[in-house]
């Protein structure tokens, strides 16, 4: 079984490194050529940008038709196969001269692509197909639909201001995507204390540094009270110049918005998602308003090592989707660190569906978080070729010892599991345009693929013996994120919202002396859209119990899944993909019970039944 060799691929071993790095041929990162040394970041942006020029004077010059689409899609293809590369890059590759030019590679297309969100000659060249009826009825409901996701984005922009106005939404457009970025570093940095200050006994848990230790994260899985407790008062300790980012980016987001028409940044952020249903939304901020967070008490259970893991997803994905993942040997320069492995994502009769680059294990100057890049999406070439998605799992896993495995706790079996349901979305989306290719759809659809992977990973026919662990808390990181993106100037500070709904919402008192949100990293990738999760659980409990709970490897059902949900990205509707995975069309009541229900789990049902 080829599928068992991705599993010890999976295991770096300290005495092969060495063969490792000089068997293979040099390479760019991800096999692209330009990017075998930082200056190449600076290539890859100039081709980029000058092709975007070209293809911009193409857009303004073709008759309306199905061209423009393509047009369109493949200037948005060409800047984000940069941009979205290096926007890994710049947070995730050990030598900081790679991570300052993609930085600035990131800062630059950035800049652009704000501009042709307010190119007034760009855009109409797109008005005038949407306002050709005789065309639009002509073309297929995926061309309609992305034409329409175009015009969206210019519109959201400002394209109706006038020019000084729409300079100014530039402006702030780009201020705000620096005042992200310095969020996400300041986020991640580690917190320093002198050592004397902890207990001799724990401080091997953290980093020494001279008469110092860094504290990089929570440590929410260490079994030690004491080292918990440390972990959480340093890590979280306010930071006043975070503190002074986060109130900035916030009122700048709040000061785009209103220029461009809507009341707060939250309004302008839901447009185009689920909720933008006043009836979802409605109900969504009564259930934010009145939930009270139950958690239940953790249990402690077997870990489990990461070949296990691995093997258990790829007989998933086996048995509902025909997938197999495969070890492939990279090119020297292709990973930006020796233990990258890189899995071809293999169908039983389609053949190659794309490459997952797994970047698992912790390593200095990595953040702690678990996440999905879409290094290129997918889409189907001039040539009639498909272009094949690449994406990279980020996770921050211990490496193995010699003298056992990676093993993973039940949250960060959860993680992997979520993540791989990301690239799964990435993988099966197999649609004509990268501008909506698998993840690139609403942010409240964007996350059912991977919740509902979490119900296979707690399904003990899934994997036995597992422990489910208790839920982390989107209510309250929803009400928070919403009450941050909502009327300005806020009623208080930041930190005094925090504790406020943390007390109302989570039902644990606040920590003096902390400032949790100035590590809420999805405060910028999620910005006024942290719903979202609450959102996407609620369709996926439908899914998960309406069509896996009897039978988790229902080939049917799988098919099902992929024709009806995975396979169109952001090309249809997503309440029709609902529709259609569900066989019927979920009212609001539907999308509110399957929210409380998940919410209110009762544990005890779960240990017996497994």
């Amino acid at each position: 079984n080829k599928s068992v060799h991705t599993i010890k691929f999976l295991k770096v071993e300290k005495g092969n490194r060495d063969v490792f790095s000089l068997c293979c041929a040099l390479q760019g990162l991800f096999g692209v050529p330009e990017l075998n040394c930082p200056e190449g970041f600076q290539e890859a942006q100039d081709k980029a940008l000058q092709e975007s020029e070209q293809l911009v004077q193409k857009a303004c010059s073709t008759p309306p038709g199905p061209e423009t689409v393509m047009i369109f899609d493949q200037l948005s293809d060409g800047l984000c196969r940069v941009a979205d590369l290096a926007d890994f890059v710049k947070i995730a590759h050990p030598d900081f001269a790679f991570r300052e030019a993609a930085e600035e590679a990131c800062r630059s297309i950035g800049t652009v692509v704000e501009k042709l969100n307010t190119d007034v000659e760009l855009c109409q060249s797109l008005r005038r197909l949407l306002a050709d009826e005789i065309v639009m009825r002509s073309l297929d409901p995926e061309t309609r639909r992305v034409a329409e996701l175009f015009m969206f984005d210019f519109e959201i922009s400002g394209i109706h201001l006038d020019e000084e106005k729409r300079k100014k939404a530039v402006n702030l457009n780009v201020r705000i995507l620096d005042l992200c970025n310095e969020f996400l570093i300041g986020a991640h940095l580690p917190n320093k204390i002198d050592k004397h200050v902890l207990p001799e006994h724990i401080r091997y848990n953290f980093t020494a540094e001279g008469n110092y230790l860094q504290v990089a994260g929570l440590h929410a899985d260490c079994p030690d009270d004491l080292v918990r407790e440390a972990a959480y008062k340093i890590f979280l300790y306010p930071n006043a110049e975070q503190l002074s980012r986060l109130e900035e980016l916030l009122a700048s987001r709040n000061s785009l918005a209103q220029l461009v028409g809507y009341d707060t940044f939250s309004h302008r952020a839901l447009q185009g998602t689920m909720a933008r249903n006043p009836g979802i939304r409605h109900v969504w901020k009564d259930i934010l308003r009145n939930s009270m967070y139950n958690i239940d008490p953790g249990l402690y259970c077997p870990f489990f090592s990461l070949g296990a893991c691995m093997e258990g997803l790829n007989y998933l994905f086996s048995q509902l989707l025909g997938i197999s993942l495969y070890a492939e040997q990279t090119q020297r320069g292709e990973v930006w660190s020796e233990d990258v492995r890189k899995l071809a994502v293999v169908h039983e009769t389609e053949g190659l569906l794309g490459y997952i680059y797994c970047d698992f294990f912790q390593r200095p100057d990595k953040p702690h978080q678990d996440c999905h890049f879409t290094v290129r999406g997918g889409r189907l070439r001039e040539n009639g070729e498909y272009q094949l998605p690449v994406v990279v799992l980020m996770l921050s896993l211990p490496h193995s010892t010699r003298g056992a495995p990676t093993l993973l706790s039940p949250g960060m079996m959860e993680n992997l599991f979520h993540e791989m349901g990301h690239a799964m979305h990435s993988m099966l989306g197999r649609t004509r345009y990268q501008h909506v290719t698998g993840t690139r759809c609403p942010t409240d659809f964007a996350e059912v693929p991977s919740i509902l992977m979490e119900y296979f990973a707690n399904d003990y026919r899934v994997v036995n013996q597992f422990a489910r662990h208790y839920k982390t808390g989107e209510v309250f990181y929803a009400v928070l994120d919403q009450i941050y993106h909502g009327k300005h100037p806020l009623r208080k500070s930041t930190t005094e919202i925090l504790k406020e709904t943390q007390e109302k919402v989570y039902g644990l008192p606040y920590v003096p002396n902390t400032a949790w949100q100035l590590r809420f990293s999805h405060l910028v990738g999620y910005g006024a859209k942290y719903y979202s999760y609450l959102m996407s659980r609620a369709v996926a409990s439908m899914v998960w119990k309406q069509c896996f709970a009897q039978d988790p490897f229902d080939r049917a059902m799988g098919e099902r899944y992929r024709r009806e949900m995975l396979a169109h990205g952001g090309g249809k509707e997503p309440i029709l993909m609902v529709q259609g995975m569900l066989q019927k069309s979920p009212s609001v009541e539907d999308f509110v019970d399957a929210l409380v229900s998940d919410l209110d789990q009762d544990f005890e049902t779960f240990i017996m039944d497994s």
